[in-house]
């Protein structure tokens, strides 16, 4: 009896001295869930490697989907805070559609990783198509940023299977030419870039080139001139500007970043110009305007939706792997991003959309400005200008 009374002691005290084991062994095994994070840095370039990219946007996502989200100063550069491990880094302008690129780091705890400059050049992803003008050549600026663009003319606007061929189409001022002599072959241009915006596509129209848009022949002097596809009531243009130089305010706060600015000059030296008369503030954005009437000098919208238009793929549509969301940063800031379509449904779970996060669902963005890049003549900051248009369609 006695034995095994000491037996069962013996089993007690081994049970407790087992339970205790475990015990300590959990403790040591606690995990820390501070999360540890490096610093990356770069300059973000154009793809020459000499022209500094202002307000891209430099993010990247930890094993859970938080997002880790900067953007580029004036000068082109950026601290982006990142978690340890090894990331993919996203630089994109605009939504990312068009422009981006993608850089595997390995962020070291409390260390500072410096991407080369090879590496944190904007990659072209669109196809970019222009129609060349008599006042305008946006082709010198494209290229001189390292990027390509086709040239098209008006009759290829009337193929829908050409159009749709690209990502952009840009509209140099005085294109439209010799309206007269061929009405029908501009109502079938404009037709097709109502159907080309509706999917997705995104063009910029300068100065006379406002007759694409709203109609009118190779300028418009009334409002609710004749032809267009944006609806009368949204815009009105009219060839009444004065030459000289317009003192200017830049009005959006992703511009005003990417500039390094907020005021400038311009120097319209050619003999009128189209001066906005009216429009629809809730269907246009004002990116800038003349700071003594404020009047509209630039402007933008990715509201354009139009019932009964054919859907077609547009551009690189077709192929990409990317999607465009809509994710709310600290301080309820929502910004259009475009991430690897794998990733969508993780970062729906975490209060994303998909699409942008304003405008009609599958509208591309149309880009307005009264002023442009003169086939000769000093157009001064604006140029600076007319490069964020080009890397933000």
């Amino acid at each position: 009896m006695k034995k095994f009374n000491l037996l069962f002691i013996f089993i007690v005290l081994l049970s407790l001295g087992a339970c205790r084991s475990e015990s300590d062994t959990s403790a040591e095994m606690t995990v820390d869930h501070t999360v540890k994070t490096g610093k990356v840095t770069g300059k973000v370039m154009s793809q020459n490697g000499v022209n500094p990219i202002g307000g891209a946007s430099v993010f990247t996502f930890d094993d859970k989907y938080k997002i880790y989200y900067t953007t580029s100063d004036a000068d082109g550069n950026f601290t982006l805070e990142a978690p340890v491990g090894i990331h993919t880094i996203h630089i994109q302008t605009g939504n990312g559609s068009n422009f981006r690129t993608e850089i595997s780091a390995t962020v070291k705890n409390n260390e500072t990783l410096s991407l080369d400059a090879a590496q944190t050049k904007l990659n072209q992803v669109a196809k970019i198509a222009y129609v060349k003008g008599s006042y305008d050549k946006i082709e010198d600026i494209i290229l001189s940023l390292g990027y390509t663009a086709t040239e098209i003319t008006n009759n290829d606007l009337t193929s829908l299977p050409t159009l749709a061929q690209y990502d952009i189409i840009f509209l140099n001022c005085g294109s439209r030419n010799n309206y007269s002599s061929n009405p029908a072959l501009y109502a079938a241009a404009e037709a097709n870039l109502a159907i080309f915006v509706a999917n997705g596509g995104s063009i910029y129209a300068s100065d006379w080139d406002v007759s694409y848009l709203v109609g009118g022949t190779s300028n418009t002097s009334t409002c609710a001139p004749a032809g267009g596809f944006v609806p009368d009531s949204k815009l009105c243009s009219k060839n009444i500007g004065n030459s000289g130089n317009v003192g200017a305010t830049v009005t959006n706060a992703g511009l005003t970043t990417a500039l390094g600015f907020n005021t400038l000059n311009i120097n319209y030296d050619l003999g009128a110009w189209q001066k906005i008369i009216t429009y629809d503030p809730a269907y246009w954005e004002v990116l800038v305007k003349e700071t003594s009437s404020n009047d509209a000098l630039m402007i933008r919208t990715n509201h354009f939706s139009v019932t009964g238009l054919p859907t077609i793929p547009i551009g690189n549509a077709p192929t990409t792997t990317f999607t465009t969301v809509c994710i709310t940063l600290p301080g309820n800031i929502q910004i259009s991003l475009s991430v690897p379509q794998a990733i969508v449904p993780y970062l729906i779970a975490l209060g994303a959309t998909v699409g942008p996060c304003s405008g009609a669902a599958n509208s591309g963005y149309i880009y307005y400005t009264t002023f442009h890049n003169h086939a000769s003549g000093n157009i001064g900051n604006s140029g600076v200008i007319l490069k964020y248009v080009i890397l933000n369609l």
